[in-house]
Formats: C-alpha cells, structure tokens, sequence
C-alpha cells in the first residue's frame, strides 16, 4: 500500500501519524489531526512531541506553499503550550515573511472548541528537492 502524497511528498512519519492537509495555498496552511490512545501522554492528552509536530508541519507547509517544488528544513521553532490539546486538532499557519533562502512562519492549534491551545513560530531554510534518483536520505543544507 502507498503513502499518499497529499504534501506534494510522501513523509512516512505524518501518515503515520494521521494528519490531514486541507488547505496549502498563498502562504498559509491548515492541517487536522484526531490524536489516537497511543499518542496521549500520561495524562491522557496529545503528547506534546505529536503536538509540535503537527505545529512544524503546519508551519512548513505554509512556507512551501508558495513553491511546491522547493523543500524546506527546519532550523529553529519556538514552542508555547497554553492548555491541553484535546478531540480533533486544527492547525493553521501562516508565512510571515521570506527571503530568497529562508521562511518565517507562525502556527496556531485549536481544539475541536476553537480554543487555541499551542502556538509556535518557526524559521526554514528552502532547500532544492533531490532528484527522484538520488538517495533518499541527501538534504543538501548548504
């Protein structure tokens, strides 16, 4: 069975996960994720490591929705949990600003109230994509 690429790429680790992407256009993003019993921590809410990241992909797919033959790594994100994130997860973000080289981002995650309950800000660097015959693992980050 395939991945589906509904990023543009195939990311085994988001499948994975479970995240849906709805919307990847003009610089913002939204994502949605429904958090399964093995992603809770031990007090039976979405693990923070889950939590940030559905924030980092949310904040990579806005910045690479401006050119979607581009990849992006991440190279910095700030992270504020303000409560806990339960029931279906929204997260949308938004490209703040970009350069030539680098992307400056913002992402919020709701809850399935519309309360936001985490919020980061991250910053990418634009990388070319590999050709699909080189190895899987070259990410050029000169």
């Amino acid at each position: 069975m395939s991945t589906p690429k509904l990023f543009g790429v195939e990311i085994p680790f988001v499948h994975h996960l479970g995240f849906e992407l709805v919307m990847m256009e003009g610089g913002a993003s939204e994502l949605t994720y429904l958090p399964k019993r093995e992603h809770m921590n031990s007090f039976l809410v979405t693990h923070g490591g889950a939590i940030m990241t559905l924030l980092d992909v949310t904040m990579a797919t806005a910045a690479r929705s401006v050119d979607l033959e581009t990849g992006v790594v991440t190279i910095e994100m700030k992270t504020t949990f303000m409560q806990p994130c339960k029931g279906l997860l929204t997260g949308r973000g938004r490209l703040m600003h970009r350069t030539k080289s680098m992307a400056f981002t913002e992402a919020t995650i709701c809850d399935a109230e519309g309360k936001a309950c985490a919020h980061s800000t991250g910053t990418f660097k634009y990388v070319k994509r590999p050709a699909p015959t080189a190895p899987a693992n070259t990410i050029s980050t000169d």
